[in-house]
């Protein structure tokens, strides 16, 4: 971690001095200036907070919300809510760990894209659907990814 990131992480830290319980404040803002809450962030947050590790931890990997390790360029959301799981969801599913190597909750090496799993988009209509960044795809066929995942840089 460079001395940049330490000067944010202070920064939040001081912000929430006098707060009670800060713990989840803090990791909430870590999350959102950096993307994601990693280990180093933790050590170092408990180290000047005297908040455990442990606490840290604990919230991270209990909250969805939260990243351990920085996200792809770009985000691939994949509903597995009842009627897209219906309509051939986990299908979709399979190809895009097939393509992309990489399984829900995971990033792919070269970091152009992060795979997540999600109850609903909120687009049953026309499920199953796949949101990739701010963008909706619906009614999709396994057959499609491939084109899909070209027009947000893969290959």
């Amino acid at each position: 971690m460079d001395a940049k990131d330490r000067k944010m992480l202070d920064d939040i830290l001081s912000s929430h001095r006098d707060t009670r319980d800060p713990a989840m404040l803090i990791l909430q803002k870590v999350q959102t200036s950096f993307g994601y809450t990693g280990q180093d962030h933790l050590t170092y947050i408990s180290e000047k907070s005297c908040i455990p590790l442990s606490k840290l931890y604990g919230i991270v990997t209990f909250y969805p919300s939260f990243r351990l390790s920085p996200p792809g360029k770009s985000i691939i959301r994949i509903c597995e809510g009842t009627s897209c799981h219906v309509r051939g969801g986990a299908r979709i599913v399979k190809e895009l760990e097939r393509q992309l190597g990489i399984g829900p909750g995971q990033t792919t090496k070269d970091r152009k894209f992060s795979l997540e799993s999600v109850r609903c988009l909120g687009c049953c209509g026309i499920s199953p659907v796949v949101m990739m960044d701010d963008k909706t795809y619906g009614r999709v066929k396994a057959t499609k990814l491939a084109e899909i995942l070209a027009t947000h840089g893969g290959e």
